[in-house]
């Protein structure tokens, strides 16, 4: 406040010391304007105050209209205002030739203008998240739309009749920067409309996300035409405008954005609708019931994401509206809800074989030792003991060889290849076939394939029954251990001895 007060002091005692040697000099009015006006420092400090000037209309706006800004739009107008100078810059080089202080004069008041809008722009959206609006706050956003509407429909209007008398020239740019402007001035309007709507209404509005979503959708579209106009008129007629790729950009981006968003919560709705389960009063028991979109008890009305969440079924479907993801863990929801997705069958266990023998397939459950003869002493040794319980035992072999092969009922024998079955020679061309002859040669071919496909199945059957009787053999060798001959040791004992007593 002091620095404002000491500019503004100092900028009216320089300029009324420049006004006053100025009259000194000439003593004259016309001939002191003159002066003034061809004098470089003289014309610098007009400048300066009218910066000033400037600065103090916007602030006794900005009390008017707003009051105390907060720090979040003062930030965000202090991050437009930058590029909004820059881009104005750049203007100044494109039309240096129609550089004058009328010009000047005409980009700060643009300057100004846009300002408002950006401030009109975030004071609706603050809207959203109040929950109490005064009267006040209503009047002052109401009648500034309505000031930034006139003056921006009046200096459209002003531009259009001057390139049509004059021909093409900077005011171009103006009508077209006053027209982007109006497409803002609508679009906060229809927010600020929705957000009265939603604020009257005893329950939360369950639409007005649609209705925001096409709103922006609706003026980012026409952003995007007055853009790709105002580029090729400037280029045919003038030169390329370096100042207006940045906002084309912005304005094009922006509107991908919103058709995206657009597709996607359509999508993501439907599949909350067609998908997601209600969530029973188990589930709502079993976790906390709050909804942490609205804070509030969920008792009816509530749906269940695949990662388990449980949320209101209003919330998720204006959620949905800006973005597709869970708002606990933001897990994508497009892509974990797949309405063709079936459950894969559980797979079948494979043999657990030694490391390196079979790496392709996987354990079996491990097959009991077979049983011991009825009968045989347990003083025995237990490779006798197993020898001779085992079916099939070879005489001097440690164990039974398996069976070729496993006797199984349910097996069904496979039946004969496609390829060995009668089947006629395909014809040498299919313009001379009839109808009933295509439909014939097309069912055939058909079960051909079917048979094919039976063959591989049977094939695989019977190679899971041969890793099967692999398995036990295996098992079977894990379990025993080769005989040792008695008078082997017996020899080895006595060779011992007989060293010993050498």
């Amino acid at each position: 406040m002091v620095r404002a007060t000491l500019v503004t002091g100092t900028s009216l005692v320089l300029t009324g010391a420049v006004v006053a040697h100025a009259y000194f000099l000439k003593h004259q009015f016309y001939p002191t304007v003159v002066y003034l006006t061809k004098s470089s420092p003289s014309m610098a400090v007009i400048y300066i105050q009218a910066f000033v000037l400037v600065f103090l209309l916007g602030k006794l706006m900005r009390k008017v209209f707003f009051g105390q800004l907060r720090a979040a739009e003062m930030e965000h107008l202090i991050e437009r205002s930058w590029y909004a100078v820059t881009e104005t810059c750049l203007a100044f080089t494109v039309f240096r030739d129609d550089f004058s202080p009328r010009f000047v004069a005409l980009f700060t008041l643009l300057l100004f203008l846009k300002c408002f809008h950006w401030l009109a722009e975030d004071r609706v959206d603050f809207m959203e998240r109040s929950p109490n609006i005064s009267w006040v706050f209503h009047f002052r956003v109401l009648s500034l739309m309505v000031l930034l509407a006139v003056l921006d429909f009046l200096f459209v209007n002003h531009a259009c009749h001057s390139i049509i008398t004059r021909g093409a020239s900077v005011q171009l740019v103006f009508g077209f920067e006053y027209a982007i402007l109006m497409t803002v001035v609508l679009t906060t309007f229809i927010k600020y409309t929705l957000h009265t709507i939603d604020l009257q209404s005893e329950n939360p509005w369950d639409n007005k996300a649609v209705y925001m979503l096409y709103t922006e959708l609706f003026t980012g579209f026409i952003k995007v035409l007055l853009y790709m106009a105002f580029m090729t008129i400037m280029i045919k007629v003038h030169t390329f405008p370096l100042f207006a790729i940045r906002p084309m950009y912005l304005a094009m981006r922006q509107f991908k954005k919103a058709v995206t968003d657009a597709i996607m919560s359509r999508r993501a709705i439907r599949n909350m609708n067609t998908l997601y389960p209600d969530a029973t009063p188990e589930d709502l028991q079993a976790t906390d019931n709050v909804c942490i979109i609205c804070r509030e008890e969920m008792v009816t009305g509530a749906k269940k994401l695949p990662c388990n969440h449980i949320f209101h079924s209003s919330c998720l479907r204006s959620w949905f509206q800006r973005q597709q993801t869970c708002p606990t863990c933001r897990m994508d929801v497009l892509r974990a809800s797949q309405p063709n997705q079936t459950p894969a069958p559980a797979p079948a266990q494979a043999p657990a074989f030694p490391p390196g023998l079979f790496p392709f397939w996987g354990p079996f459950p491990g097959a009991p030792p077979p049983p011991p003869a009825p009968g045989a002493s347990s003083s025995t040794h237990p490779n006798a003991d197993s020898a001779s319980a085992a079916p099939g035992a070879m005489p001097g072999f440690p164990f039974s060889m398996p069976p070729p092969f496993p006797s199984a009922p349910w097996l069904p024998m496979p039946p004969p290849p496609p390829f060995m079955s009668s089947m006629p020679p395909p014809p040498s061309t299919l313009s001379t076939m009839s109808e009933a002859e295509l439909r014939e040669l097309e069912q055939e071919g058909r079960r051909g394939l079917e048979a094919r496909l039976q063959c591989l199945h049977n094939i695989h059957t019977l190679l899971d029954a041969a890793m099967l009787n692999i398995h036990h053999y295996l098992s079977t060798v894990a379990t025993l251990s080769p005989p040792r001959s008695e008078n082997h040791n017996d020899a080895t004992t006595s060779q011992m001895t007989s060293l010993i007593c050498a």
